[in-house]
């Protein structure tokens, strides 16, 4: 089983960025559909961004044109690019991998991930 280790998060003000990083123990990172999930208190978890092995990337609606999903495989890592953060953008953020590459990672559903990591903190104030 792939261990997935999410750093980068912490507390910006709105406006600002924060790149976060994905860190995988083996080469999951280029065999696999990955992607990133957020979850806020109270609130169900979410699909942010997905890429492809070839390198092709999905977003949800609300992160398109602010947010940039990316992976280098060299270094079994993936990325997510947030610019201009929003308050709503506040979450504990998740790395997860799909092997079997199905067409429901694109759709960032859930239930397609087997892998998960522990999640990386972001907080954005007003």
């Amino acid at each position: 089983q792939v261990q997935l280790v999410e750093s980068g998060g912490g507390s910006v003000q709105a406006g600002g960025s924060l790149r976060l990083s994905c860190a995988a123990s083996d080469n999951t990172i280029s065999r696999a559909c990955m992607a990133w999930f957020r979850q806020a208190p109270e609130r169900s978890r979410e699909g942010v961004a997905s890429i492809q092995t070839d390198g092709d990337a999905d977003y949800a609606d609300s992160v398109k044109g602010r947010f940039t999903i990316s992976k280098d495989d060299a270094k079994n890592s993936l990325y997510l690019q947030m610019n201009n953060l929003k308050p709503e953008d506040t979450a504990m953020y998740y790395c997860a991998a799909d092997r079997e590459r199905s067409v429901l990672c694109r759709l960032l559903v859930l239930a397609a991930f087997e892998s998960w990591g522990q999640g990386t903190q972001v907080t954005v104030s007003a």
